[in-house]
């Protein structure tokens, strides 16, 4: 039997390919938070939890859940078996409150390191895969209506992304929607076409704003209004045909049982982070579809560690009807992994080796790595 023998905790910070203008922060780099769980029989499980703009997007920062790992995760995990993921998190919940972002990345190593030592990749593990690959978003996030088409027009001649997803919310609102509609038409007939408001829009904004990004064929609306707001969300919903899709509203399976029964969201953003790690998180998937509720595979533009953690999950469970958005290697600027994702005809390539798949170069963490 393997027991937990070290926890190490490496923040990263890593610059992206170009600023990444989001309505709460505009980012050039992005801090990767790697969590490695050393076994006493040798093998060392990675797992990662990256989050967005250091407390702008959420609750959880990289440092603090550095600080959470190395003060109360670490001393309850040490010495565990490492064969039982599950019983270690049912220990971790017990004991310690919310930080699902940092949960996430413990759950992920000790289920790497269980596919290293039985030989199975994740997706095996959670179940078994139903393909073996994702189709993959890339967001245009310049903030600039002609670089974006640009940009756009350089991926769809790659053959890497033939759906786009826009962020606004920054600016007034005719003129993020009048942005957006350039770019659809732009693409029109060879790309579909979304927005991500991240919640920067009040009831009558949207009201106001969906009315013109659905006259400019988006075909999906992310989060637009608080993700609190249930019943704003419902009325949405009734009120338009393009779909509204829930984000930062999905904690967990409580909230997207909330989301389900009231109806208010047509599609569910998966991200394994957000939703408190891979097993809640396929519990989110079970309640969207058992409330008929369309999925789309988030991501909090992990590294290739919560990438690929994401996609083996994304590939276990129900089908991903509105893609998935699993670019966050893509988009920064040098790789951390020992060999890359792959990515090609528009999809995502699922890793087949043992655990996630896929390696760190600690060579190339240790460049970027905070002291």
């Amino acid at each position: 039997m393997a027991r937990i023998d070290k926890i190490e905790v490496v923040i990263a910070d890593v610059p992206t390919i170009r600023q990444h203008v989001l309505a709460m922060a505009t980012m050039t780099t992005q801090a990767i938070v790697l969590v490695f769980i050393r076994c006493d029989d040798g093998i060392v499980g990675v797992g990662e939890a990256t989050t967005i703009g250091g407390l702008a997007y959420g609750e959880e920062s990289p440092e603090g859940v550095k600080l959470a790992i190395e003060t109360y995760f670490a001393p309850l995990l040490i010495g565990l078996d490492a064969d039982r993921p599950a019983a270690a998190m049912a220990l971790l919940d017990r004991h310690i409150v919310g930080n699902r972002f940092a949960k996430c990345a413990v759950e992920t190593g000790l289920l790497d390191a269980l596919g290293q030592r039985t030989g199975l990749p994740l997706s095996e593990l959670l179940g078994g895969r139903r393909c073996d690959a994702l189709p993959v978003a890339w967001t245009l996030a310049s903030g600039e209506t002609v670089r974006d088409i640009e940009e756009g027009e350089a991926m769809l001649a790659a053959c890497r992304h033939n759906m786009f997803k826009i962020k606004i919310g920054k600016r007034e609102v005719a003129d993020d929607c009048a942005h957006v509609a350039a770019i659809a038409r732009a693409f029109e007939g060879r790309a579909s076409v979304r927005v991500d408001v991240n919640q920067h829009w009040t009831r009558a904004q949207a009201a106001d704003g969906i009315a013109r990004l659905q006259d400019a064929g988006v075909a999906l609306i992310e989060q637009p209004i608080d993700g609190q707001d249930v019943a704003g969300l419902r009325a949405l919903c009734e009120r338009f045909d393009c779909a509204i899709m829930a984000d930062e509203a999905l904690t967990g399976p409580a909230s997207a049982w909330r989301f389900a029964t009231a109806a208010a969201a047509d599609v569910f953003s998966i991200k394994i982070a957000q939703s408190g790690g891979l097993a809640a998180a396929a519990k989110v998937c079970a309640i969207a579809e058992a409330g008929h509720v369309a999925l789309y595979g988030g991501t909090m533009l992990e590294g290739g560690i919560g990438t690929a953690a994401s996609a083996h999950l994304f590939a276990a469970g129900p089908a991903m009807e509105w893609g998935t958005e699993l670019f966050g290697p893509l988009l920064l600027a040098d790789e951390l992994l020992e060999e890359p994702l792959h990515y090609r005809d528009f999809m995502l390539q699922l890793p087949v080796g043992p655990g996630l798949g896929v390696r760190i170069d600690r060579a190339r963490l240790d460049r970027f790595a905070r002291n």
